[in-house]
């Protein structure tokens, strides 16, 4: 049975921190791909800066150099919010010989009550949990944990550099800083 890590996100930008997260998951848990899935409206935050077009060719750039990672435009495609449940059946019957694992940050481990038919998604999948700084990974839910290397990085933090002035150059995979400067991303003026 194949071992897959889904590692979802607005990746507006994807950054260093997405890509070291999923490795280090990929091994600890002895996945054989991560398949990184952008969203489109996650229904716990505010609308992504950059349009899914941009986000999906920089994760796709960002990844087609690692055989064992691959991008998934699924959510992007059906359009409106994205739950998890939605995407996790929807590969479910796409490949039903497969087994999923969904990767989380200890951030988004305190929302896990709040899913959309939580209970039912536990019963379907295995959540990993990583530590994130500031955070613990601390609920009721089963979640595996793996310990990864703390990089305080975040796309919100790098927007906000970028409208400052301050450089992002080494937070980012080259391919995706040079993508963002060719298509002027968050740029404000």
């Amino acid at each position: 049975m194949k071992q897959i890590g889904i590692l979802g996100g607005t990746f507006d930008p994807p950054h260093i921190g997405h890509f070291i997260i999923a490795d280090e998951v990929k091994y600890a848990c002895g996945l054989d791909e991560i398949w990184f899935i952008p969203t489109n409206e996650p229904p716990h935050k505010r609308k992504a800066t950059s349009t899914s077009e941009h986000r999906l060719h920089m994760v796709e750039k960002a990844t087609e150099h690692t055989a064992y990672f691959k991008v998934k435009s699924m959510e992007l495609d059906r359009r409106g919010t994205s739950y998890t449940i939605d995407t996790i059946n929807e590969l479910q019957e796409k490949y039903p010989t497969f087994f999923f694992s969904f990767i989380i940050g200890a951030d988004m481990v305190e929302y896990l009550p709040k899913w959309k038919q939580i209970d039912e998604l536990v019963e379907k999948i295995q959540f990993i949990g990583v530590k994130r700084p500031n955070y613990r990974l601390t609920t009721c839910y089963p979640i595996r944990e793996v310990n990864v290397p703390l990089i305080d990085i975040s796309s919100t933090e790098i927007r906000k550099r970028i409208e400052t002035g301050l450089p992002v150059q080494y937070l980012l995979p080259k391919e995706v800083y040079s993508y963002m400067k060719e298509h002027r991303l968050y740029e404000t003026s």
